[in-house]
């Protein structure tokens, strides 16, 4: 009994282990590398978990109004180790962040590039596979 137990045990960790594999998407999936665009915001939360982290950020639309987006970035871990962590992330930092708009229009982006009003800017580390990472 305790042998049949120990494999369905480790039958659903494995399964449980590889649900995260079935959910990751390719860049031309989700995002369209024909529609680039900039935004302008302030970070309002910082997601840095695997596979992909996430920055959302508070942006003024034409009008006025207060929408919050949100940017995809590379690896956590790659993306720290170009400069993306907690201390410049910090909520309220304002950030200009240039990548591509979501397919389904929603306020989604893959992030190519952040700005600081400092100057710097730190490569996301995007999924987009015509991305020049030196523009």
């Amino acid at each position: 009994m305790r042998t049949k137990l120990a494999g369905v045990t480790v039958a659903v960790v494995v399964l449980l282990n590889t649900c995260s594999l079935f959910a990751h998407h390719s860049f031309t999936a989700e995002f369209d590398d024909k529609k680039p665009m900039t935004i302008r915001g302030t970070l309002t939360k910082v997601e840095l978990t695997n596979p992909h982290g996430w920055l959302y950020l508070n942006v003024k639309d034409k009008n006025g109004k207060i929408q919050n987006w949100a940017v995809e970035t590379g690896a956590p871990a790659a993306f720290m180790r170009r400069g993306g962590d907690k201390k410049a992330l910090a909520i309220g930092t304002e950030l200009i962040v240039d990548g591509w708009l979501a397919r389904d229009g929603s306020n989604t982006m893959n992030g190519r590039a952040i700005k600081f009003a400092d100057g710097r800017e730190i490569l996301t580390g995007t999924s987009n596979p015509n991305a020049n990472p030196e523009k």
